[in-house]
């Protein structure tokens, strides 16, 4: 059923997201606005491991981590960490099937999903309450709805997680001898049909040194395709880039970003972190919907082929499809995106002094 009525915050909550990063970043506004709410809360996080990485030691926060490549062994391990425990709501707010049978070692008073648009592989059968339908397509606002249920109505948009001292050395150290403001070119997705082309993320890099004089800094983790990626941008370059692509932890990005003007990435983690930071993001989408999951501090900035694809390879109009659907036919989709549309949004940050 759907939850109609008001209650008062309770104070023992789990959270159920396991993953991904991008997602994972973006319920820490819940978590501040559940926090706000009631201040001694204790909240319990399901979460994969590396996305614990980003956020487990959010104060107030307890993260039970679930290995996804552990099998049997994980369950059984949550499982002991959640024995003889007993909740007073569950906001489930990940939907799959993988999720839906984590879920059944929770015990709550309250087991609490998403609204049917966003709900699917069977997450109703799972839960007893669903968030109101709301207006927002964003994942950010889907996320605060499960607040709202719990009677923490006034969001608090603070994407923040503790930095340590050392992190925030190490990112001055990478970024050493540079002195002019900062382009972050963070390509890859963990979806490689988002990706945008080398030639594209060179030519704004060239745009961006030619025109506002910045200093480009491409970032990424340690995979093949992203040091590939970062390669091969670098080599189509005209002007010097830094590539500090495998370099850091999670927690060292967030504080290169902290010294950065603008960033541009497609619909990825990186675009979701960088909330917590004062960077403009510049997210690139036509695989999927930034009304669904642009760069929320930065819609404004999205880069927004989604129409176009959609009627290529939909042959529809974006809201007939499914909300979440992704247009990943192959590798084509994200072509649609010119370079000008790109730089066009990186003049725009730009001139906002």
């Amino acid at each position: 059923m759907t939850a109609t009525h008001a209650h008062a915050t309770p104070r023992r909550v789990c959270i159920l997201r396991l993953s991904a990063l991008g997602d994972c970043a973006n319920v820490v506004p819940t978590i501040r606005t559940l926090q706000a709410a009631r201040p001694d809360i204790e909240i319990s996080w399901i979460i994969n491991r590396a996305e614990a990485s980003l956020v487990a030691d959010l104060p107030g926060v307890e993260c039970l981590v679930y290995d996804k490549h552990g099998g049997r062994e994980a369950v059984r391990a949550l499982k002991r960490a959640l024995a003889g425990r007993r909740f007073d709501a569950l906001l489930d707010m990940h939907a799959s099937w993988r999720a839906n049978r984590i879920s059944l070692l929770v015990r709550a008073d309250r087991r609490i999903g998403f609204d049917a648009r966003r709900a699917r592989d069977g997450q109703r059968l799972f839960v007893r309450e669903r968030i109101p339908a709301i207006e927002s397509r964003h994942v950010v606002d889907g996320f605060l709805a499960f607040a709202g249920v719990l009677g923490a109505r006034e969001p608090v948009f603070d994407w923040r997680v503790p930095i340590a001292a050392a992190d925030r050395e190490a990112a001055g150290a990478l970024l050493e001898g540079i002195d002019r403001e900062i382009l972050f070119i963070s390509p890859c997705s963990s979806h490689t049909r988002r990706n945008w082309q080398v030639a594209g993320y060179a030519a704004v890099a060239d745009h961006a040194a030619r025109v506002h004089g910045l200093a480009s800094v491409i970032v990424g983790g340690p995979s093949a395709v992203e040091r590939e990626m970062a390669a091969a941008i670098e080599a189509a370059m005209v002007t010097p880039v830094r590539n500090l692509v495998g370099e850091t932890t999670l927690k060292q990005l967030l504080a290169l970003f902290e010294h950065g003007r603008v960033l541009v990435t497609p619909d990825s983690g990186p675009a979701h972190m960088a909330n917590a930071t004062d960077i403009d993001t510049i997210s690139l989408h036509a695989a999927t919907d930034p009304r669904r999951s642009g760069a929320y501090r930065s819609r404004h900035l999205c880069v927004d082929y989604f129409a176009q694809a959609a009627r290529r390879y939909r042959d529809a109009e974006p809201d007939a499809l499914k909300w979440g659907t992704r247009i990943e036919d192959d590798a084509g989709v994200m072509a649609l995106i010119p370079v000008e549309a790109v730089t066009e949004r990186l003049d725009q940050a730009m001139a906002r002094g």
